[in-house]
């Protein structure tokens, strides 16, 4: 019979599975609700050194077709460990997006570029030298999320959804603005920013096109 320590894990491990994949079909629901000229993830893993400090193993978890935002943050070994995340995401069917710096999305072979907010304006010129990449931006009010989608990135993602731990977080957006925003020409969108297997389903309403996370699917 299981010792107490054995159960107690198990029931840990069962518990966090269920969480991840109700974040996961929540995503899809929204997704299959959306209108997209391009394929997109439903599903946005968002790399950070602090909180996600083993993004391989996330990887090997994350349902196919999901998406690896690589935030590398100037690490010295960004190309090794983004050249390990394509490898998994050719193995299992995922579409990995290098943080705000395309010569490393080409350097491991990215299928993109996610931009911050400030860096939002090269979306065009990057639609340009290369087509066939996914180049989403960062977007922390409507009129950014705007510029960015005028300048040629396939989706936005908007945050804070809800009350986050990023120490760059600022007042949450909610359920209702993030609706408001889309409605008003915020989209395609994800909403990114304390998204978790609690909070994922207050977003069905709002016309995301889908979800980003980053703790929640450590």
């Amino acid at each position: 019979m299981p010792s107490t320590s054995a159960r107690a894990a198990a029931g840990s491990k069962e518990g966090l599975i269920g969480g991840f994949w109700t974040l996961e079909r929540t995503a899809r629901c929204l997704s299959r609700r959306s209108r997209l000229s391009k394929p997109l993830p439903a599903l946005l893993f968002f790399t950070d050194p602090q909180r996600t400090p083993d993004p391989e193993r996330i990887a090997e978890r994350l349902p196919r077709g999901a998406g690896i935002v690589f935030r590398p943050f100037g690490a010295p070994d960004a190309a090794a460990q983004g050249r390990r995340l394509a490898a998994i995401a050719r193995r299992r069917g995922l579409v990995l997006l290098a943080g705000a710096d395309p010569k490393l999305a080409r350097r491991i072979g990215a299928a993109g570029v996610h931009l911050p907010e400030r860096l939002a304006p090269r979306a065009s010129a990057l639609r340009r030298a290369r087509p066939g990449w996914i180049v989403t931006a960062a977007a922390h009010s409507l009129p950014a999320a705007r510029r960015a989608l005028a300048a040629g990135a396939d989706a936005v993602v908007l945050s804070p959804a809800f009350p986050s731990r990023s120490p760059s977080a600022g007042r949450p957006l909610g359920p209702m603005r993030l609706s408001v925003w889309v409605r008003a020409g915020a989209r395609p969108a994800y909403g990114l920013g304390g998204v978790s297997e609690r909070t994922a389903k207050r977003l069905l309403g709002t016309g995301l096109v889908g979800l980003a996370a980053v703790e929640a699917l450590a």
